[in-house]
């Protein structure tokens, strides 16, 4: 039975992975009252694991991040109140944008891909290269080989679960939406327009979105009227969602979410705060 204070959810995942992504993180946000959505992106919705890999339709290759969010914005509008957003990488950075169309009641954007105006380091870098620099890179699907996945997306998770998570839900991705983020088409915000608050989280393992991506958002999101808080976990890469101490992460961002009034028209007065989990 869901809590009638609560409400509904809406968990959006990022890129190389399906909605199965968010199995078993979304389980204590049910125990604690929250009606789970988990909508699938564009194109792979309705679309085997094996076959998405074995043949990526071409359209994957040219999905491009407005589309996801137009698909996710229907979805929460579709609900019959407006749901806290819940996003993990490219995930986090469209909870964004879909705050910034006014969307959404408050969101939590976990180890969130850059929005505008962020400059990767290097390490970043690093790992979005290959898809940037391919020939006609932004008009076909990048997948993640396996050795890929353990060393830039899972790299502090044991040897098993990085194998179980490869086998249930990774994928290959858009390569537009890699070049859009690359070329801040897309992803631009205005932070000073937002209402409804926010949490960024980092973690200090990430060889994708580092904790210094996660804080230079934080740092422009602060300009919003609205409370703006960060949330650092120590020892985590970028599968925090999944990987041994998921359930922490899972409890801070509940804890976070539930220790906020419900909102009337606008934020409320709580400090900006840095806490660490």
């Amino acid at each position: 039975m869901v809590h009638p204070s609560r409400g509904p959810a809406v968990f959006v995942h990022g890129l190389w992975v399906t909605a199965a992504s968010w199995s078993p993180f979304v389980q204590p946000w049910r125990a604690a009252g929250y009606e789970v959505h988990t909508p699938e992106w564009p194109v792979l919705a309705g679309r085997e694991v094996e076959a998405l890999r074995q043949d990526p339709p071409p359209e994957l290759g040219l999905l491009t991040i407005e589309a996801v969010v137009d698909a996710m914005a229907d979805h929460i509008r579709a609900l019959d109140r407006p749901p806290l957003l819940v996003g993990h990488s490219f995930g986090g950075l469209f909870v964004q944008l879909l705050l910034d169309r006014g969307l959404g009641r408050a969101g939590v954007a976990i180890n969130p891909a850059p929005i505008a105006g962020l400059v990767p380091g290097w390490r970043t870098l690093r790992a979005a290269a290959p898809a940037i620099l391919r020939p006609d890179g932004g008009r076909r699907p990048y997948a993640l080989t396996p050795r890929l996945w353990a060393d830039r997306y899972a790299n502090a998770a044991p040897v098993a679960l990085r194998d179980e998570t490869w086998a249930r839900y990774v994928v290959p991705t858009s390569g537009r939406i890699i070049h859009q983020a690359a070329f801040w088409r897309g992803t631009r915000i205005d932070a000073r327009r937002r209402r409804q608050p926010l949490l960024i989280t980092g973690a200090d393992q990430d060889r994708l979105v580092t904790p210094y991506l996660s804080r230079s958002a934080w740092r422009i999101q602060r300009r919003s009227p609205a409370p703006t808080d960060y949330l650092d976990f120590p020892g985590r890469s970028h599968l925090l969602i999944a990987e041994p101490g998921w359930e922490a992460v899972a409890q801070a961002c509940i804890a976070w979410d539930q220790t906020r009034p419900p909102p009337a028209g606008g934020g409320d007065e709580s400090p900006d705060h840095l806490v660490s989990a």
